[in-house]
């Protein structure tokens, strides 16, 4: 059986990608990150899928690593406690705010540290993966086709045996739509429920106190225009309502992109 390490945030590309590799028969390894982020709620809700898939059989390995003295010094809207989450469509300027320095540079060395240590004990190859995507790209340099295979290159060139592991960014040339028209399939084949699959996420950058969705940060907006697009309701609550949120996307991105 192939195996894959993969980034799960809770939110819904990682866990996109996570049924995809299930649906495609991966045994799986996910590692969460506790880096210090406002919405560390995304942790609960990572965890609540993997209770999900086992409560159907699927067993995979979970494992959070606490990040949080180190990041929580980084400066962004995501860790700095008096920087504000911006509101607005994502690939406004301000959305730079929410830029995490190096972030996926850090989580990458863990996981091919960990996917090395794997294939070693294992005697087999081991994929990294994660669920990047077109629409990162122009906020997040780290989300880049040319910075993951930087890192790789250097990561390979850093270490014995990197012949055994390998990248693998399936949804890197696609958008989030496309994302949750491949998870659609994906969880179809293994025979669970979309909604609960994706209740069970969390993409808002500033949720309330008790988990409830702003529907205003960047990442929500374009999550409600993902699922807009495909033609279903987020099943995630909102605070002021899905019909409320998706009107105040709807209004960002005509806002958005009137301002071009």
């Amino acid at each position: 059986m192939m195996h894959a390490v993969i980034s799960l945030s809770g939110g819904m590309d990682s866990t996109g990608l996570l049924m995809r590799l299930l649906a495609d028969g991966y045994s799986v390894s996910c590692i969460s990150f506790d880096y210090g982020q406002k919405h560390v709620i995304e942790l609960e809700r990572a965890m609540a899928n993997i209770s999900y898939l086992a409560e159907n059989d699927y067993l995979v390995e979970y494992r959070t690593v606490d990040l949080s003295s180190t990041m929580g010094l980084f400066h962004s809207a995501l860790t700095t406690g008096d920087l504000a989450v911006p509101e607005g469509h994502y690939e406004s300027e301000q959305m730079k705010q929410t830029v995490v320095p190096n972030r996926n540079a850090i989580f990458a060395s863990i996981l091919y540290g960990y996917a090395l240590s794997v294939a070693i004990r294992e005697e087999s190859e081991v994929a990294i993966a994660f669920g990047v995507h077109s629409g990162d790209h122009e906020i997040y340099p780290d989300c880049r086709p040319e910075f993951y295979e930087a890192v790789e290159h250097a990561f390979s060139v850093g270490n014995w045996d990197s012949e055994l592991v390998s990248f693998h960014l399936p949804f890197l040339d696609g958008d989030k739509a496309s994302i949750l028209i491949d998870a659609q399939e994906a969880i179809e084949t293994l025979g669970l429920d979309f909604d609960t699959v994706f209740a069970n996420t969390i993409t808002s950058y500033n949720p309330d106190a008790i988990g409830r969705s702003s529907g205003r940060s960047g990442a929500d907006v374009e999550r409600i225009l993902a699922f807009h697009a495909i033609g279903r309701a987020d099943p995630v609550e909102y605070v002021d309502g899905w019909e409320t949120a998706l009107g105040n996307a709807l209004t960002a991105n005509e806002i958005h992109e009137a301002s071009k």
